[in-house]
């Protein structure tokens, strides 16, 4: 990865240079400029292309688009190896999105879709805890697709690799993080999350569930090129730097008022900036975030994937973290960049919401005429069509709907002899296949114009 150009010493050219940059304060055309910059949040990398008047520098430019910046800046107990506090504020742009995540991720399913059935939540949390796990793994370099991932988690089989079992892991985490949402962050919950994260996959087991030591040598790296980009702080300074991370986590007083997004944010790039594991760490933290956000009763943010929007374009969120630290540990840049994933990921679930609530109200309609289907038959038939080639399993219904064993049995059982099922033996279980002629079968037609 190609780091960030270092911006140029903003002070150092206001100094210097005062008696150019003094009279462009009152520039009209200049405000504008710097006010789109801000508002987008630009770096200097892409700032020193905006066009100013003629005969104004880029640095220039630059000194005044920090000078706005500086003017507004709040400092969090995040200290850099120098002692200098991270700070942040909030342009338009953060202000904007922060309003529409409070409409937008408050609410309840049931509430805010009362014609998606709900005997079918369920199975739309799982199956966003499934691909929150996915991505976040992917993110950390697990190597495998969606559609092998989704079928270990929903049969249950044992992770035949690495990639594998740190997605399982994942999964697991994810779902242990609703046992805390009543309880103060700690140190123990911190080093379970992690353990929970890291089972299985760590070369030296000693390192699950504690922080990391001096030995370590511990350095985050560009795994393409081999180039460091980020030295996290002394692991002898540790068990400090980490209770000041506690304390902004569970400042009950809130004091000063921090947006709660805000802050489940802050806490995201905070622990990811400590690193303060030897693996896991990404995972960690956000899990930390999700844990924050579930705190403060986002419950939509139970169904929605944060980390599928982050892997999409990978390469950004790295960015993010890298501005921050860069330019004058300004966490603005992570905010400007969290935020706008986090509406992005509501956005594809409410799309997806909608999409499902009129899909339940089409394949009710088609699939009523077929007397004694409960909802999750209903489910796996509407699957089936669109997957002719699946197979199931007991334990993959079972998965699928948090059911008890007897319940997948007896519905697979009976779509077998129904004969929308072809039920088979592999060894000692059964598995059922999509029957070829289901379609007519149901009585639909091939272009019934549902989409699963």
């Amino acid at each position: 990865m190609k780091l960030p150009e270092p911006p140029p010493d903003w002070q150092d050219i206001l100094n210097k240079e005062t008696d150019k940059i003094v009279p462009l304060l009152g520039s009209t055309e200049m405000q504008a400029i710097v006010a789109r910059i801000n508002d987008e949040y630009l770096p200097w990398e892409k700032a020193k292309y905006s066009k100013p008047p003629a005969g104004v520098r880029p640095e220039h430019l630059w000194a005044l688009v920090k000078l706005a910046r500086s003017m507004k800046m709040q400092s969090i107990p995040l200290l850099d190896m120098k002692g200098h506090p991270f700070r942040f504020w909030l342009p338009d742009t953060v202000l904007r999105e922060l309003h529409m995540i409070d409409k937008n991720a408050g609410g309840r399913i049931a509430s805010d879709y009362p014609d998606l059935p709900s005997e079918n939540r369920e199975r739309y949390l799982i199956s966003s805890l499934m691909e929150e796990a996915i991505a976040s793994s992917q993110i950390e370099g697990a190597a495998t697709t969606r559609k092998v991932a989704k079928e270990m988690l929903r049969t249950g089989r044992s992770p035949r690799n690495r990639a594998e079992r740190m997605i399982l892991n994942n999964y697991v985490t994810i779902q242990k993080i609703k046992k805390y949402i009543k309880q103060p962050l700690t140190i123990e919950m911190l080093h379970d999350l992690q353990m929970s994260m890291t089972e299985g996959t760590l070369q030296d087991t000693s390192a699950s569930g504690r922080f990391r030591t001096e030995s370590d040598e511990i350095v985050v790296i560009d795994e393409s090129d081999g180039q460091v980009l980020h030295v996290p702080p002394a692991a002898a300074d540790l068990p400090a730097r980490m209770e000041t991370f506690l304390a902004f986590a569970n400042d009950a007083r809130d004091d000063p008022f921090i947006h709660p997004v805000i802050r489940a944010v802050l806490l995201h790039f905070w622990l990811a900036y400590e690193h303060p594991y030897v693996d896991g760490n990404g995972r960690t933290a956000r899990a930390v975030f999700y844990w924050f956000m579930l705190s403060r009763d986002y419950r939509l943010f139970e169904y929605i994937s944060i980390s599928r929007v982050i892997h999409k374009a990978i390469g950004l969120y790295a960015r993010a973290f890298l501005h921050s630290e860069r330019d004058g540990n300004d966490a603005t840049y992570f905010l400007v960049y969290h935020t706008r994933a986090i509406l992005l990921a509501l956005e594809e679930l409410h799309l997806y919401l909608k999409r499902k609530q009129e899909e339940a109200r089409r394949t009710a309609e088609l699939l009523r005429r077929i007397a004694g289907l409960n909802h999750r038959q209903q489910a796996l038939l509407r699957h089936a069509l669109k997957h002719p080639d699946a197979t199931y399993t007991i334990l993959s219904h079972r998965n699928s709907h948090n059911i008890s064993y007897g319940t997948s049995r007896a519905d697979l059982l009976d779509l077998a002899r129904r004969k929308f099922l072809l039920k088979k033996k592999a060894g000692k279980t059964f598995r059922f296949e999509v029957a070829g002629d289901i379609v007519p079968k149901l009585g639909l037609t091939e272009d019934a114009g549902i989409s699963f």
